[in-house]
């Protein structure tokens, strides 16, 4: 077998192709050589060519001592805010250019008209979804969306008014989950059923999410998880929490925030009620950018908004100021407001570049995965040297249990370690007391990234003890 004839995306195991391929190139599989093999046969490299990756002197962190400032920064925090698509400038300085020349006219002229600009990129954000058009709309921003679907799912009984949860859900989604139902007149500490891991644990067992399902189903009203746990960088099995929720009765939905854009999501054909997102991480509409929600079609005429609003109105009778609400079906009905066209125009930018979702998740898979392989090499707990800095990684091992995203434990306290990162160019995410999270996004980071990240965290960590 010749080294050109090899497809290190074909789907063997990790160790398994940097293993084969480090034979054939006679270096180590840690060797920076292995990354720029990746890279080179990697088929979707030119997509970072679409986005803009700052330099490390432009980082107000970075030290020019330590790093050359001239190089592109070591960018992995795409889990937190995504890189900007090079087209969002053309596109937004169209629409400034648009409302300069031709003021109110904008709102049905040109190629983007303001007043449904945003339901001409629904279709591709529902391909990157799993779901149909009509099962997605554009559309506030990912808490409001919350609050609107919680509005018209959660109808709590005295029987049956739980709402099932991570323990440590996302703050935005616990507040809203108490929130909702203090709005319903119930005891937070009463109907929110928390998910906690097993002692000892850091993620939930899909079979104690379904068992804890199976007990206390008939007095769940929703449940209401993440797609992927921010924190842990835990996929959940989404088709199965759905099937269990929906055999007891409940509704079943997901914020999909960290899930939009980096797992391989079928919204639709897992039957999911309903979800929400945002559009910033890992589909680089910029901070603050326009959220979307979903509805299954099966609710289309059953599930109506608890608030109206004149977006929700048909579009075709819209302007006739009746002032008798023609509703449109589904998740379109819940519209309140039109959306701003200068956050439509990043998302367009990024979304035109984001259709190719099963093969930024084969590449992602391999991409995390040697990801791993290194930290395992370099960084796992030596019994021979107690004292040395080590890592541990807390996101599971299985790539069917997580996207792109590494959450790594560190045995000394991360602040330092982190501060070390930044200097040498590496923007990444820390969280208190000791977590790094990871994000090689396979729409623009490379094995070389990758790479480059795992050396130079050798050197924060030599900085740091």
């Amino acid at each position: 077998c010749c080294l050109t004839a090899m497809d290190p995306f074909d789907g063997s195991s990790v160790t398994e192709t940097l293993r084969r391929i480090s034979a054939e190139l006679g270096c180590s599989p840690t060797s920076a050589d292995v990354a720029a093999y990746l890279d080179k046969h990697d088929k979707l490299r030119h997509l970072r060519e679409h986005f803009l990756v700052p330099k490390i002197a432009d980082l107000p962190p970075s030290d020019p001592s330590l790093v050359d400032g001239t190089k592109e920064c070591i960018y992995l925090v795409g889990n937190s805010l995504g890189l900007q698509p090079k087209k969002a400038r053309q596109y937004l300085e169209e629409e400034l250019e648009k409302w300069a020349k031709t003021g109110v006219h904008g709102h049905t002229g040109g190629s983007r008209p303001w007043a449904w600009a945003e339901n001409n990129i629904e279709e591709l954000m529902a391909n990157v979804v799993g779901a149909k058009t009509e099962e997605v709309a554009l559309m506030n921003g990912l808490t409001v969306n919350l609050h609107l679907l919680m509005l018209s799912f959660y109808k709590p009984t005295a029987a049956r008014h739980k709402i099932l949860l991570e323990d440590k859900a996302f703050p935005s989604d616990h507040y809203a989950v108490e929130s909702q139902i203090q709005l319903r007149g119930f005891d937070p500490q009463q109907s929110m059923l928390l998910l906690k891991a097993r002692p000892g644990e850091e993620t939930l067992r899909t079979e104690d999410i379904l068992e804890v399902i199976e007990k206390e189903g008939e007095s769940i009203a929703v449940v209401m998880l993440s797609g992927v746990q921010y924190y842990t960088g835990q996929l959940f099995n989404m088709a199965a929490i759905t099937e269990a929720g929906q055999r007891k009765g409940c509704y079943v939905g997901f914020d999909c925030a960290h899930a939009a854009g980096n797992a391989q999501l079928k919204l639709h054909d897992w039957g999911v009620d309903f979800a929400c997102w945002c559009s910033y991480k890992y589909l680089n509409s910029g901070a603050g950018g326009l959220g979307a929600a979903f509805i299954h079609e099966k609710h289309k005429d059953t599930i109506k908004p608890a608030l109206m609003g004149w977006w929700g109105h048909n579009l075709d009778t819209r302007f006739q100021m009746s002032n008798v609400l023609d509703l449109q079906p589904g998740v379109s009905g819940f519209r309140l407001s039109n959306q701003p066209i200068l956050l439509v125009c990043p998302l367009q930018a990024s979304l035109e570049v984001l259709q190719t979702m099963q093969a930024l998740r084969r590449k992602s898979v391999l991409l995390t995965g040697y990801l791993e392989y290194l930290i395992q090499q370099y960084y796992t707990k030596d019994p021979a040297q107690p004292h040395k800095p080590h890592v541990s990684i807390i996101t599971p091992s299985d790539p069917q249990q997580r996207g792109c995203q590494l959450s790594l434990c560190f045995s000394i306290h991360i602040q330092k370690v982190f501060q070390e990162l930044e200097k040498r160019g590496v923007a990444c995410d820390m969280r208190e007391p000791s977590v790094l999270r990871i994000a090689p996004v396979p729409l623009y980071n490379s094995f070389s990234d990758v790479h480059r990240f795992v050396e130079t965290l050798g050197h924060a960590l030599a900085a740091s003890s």
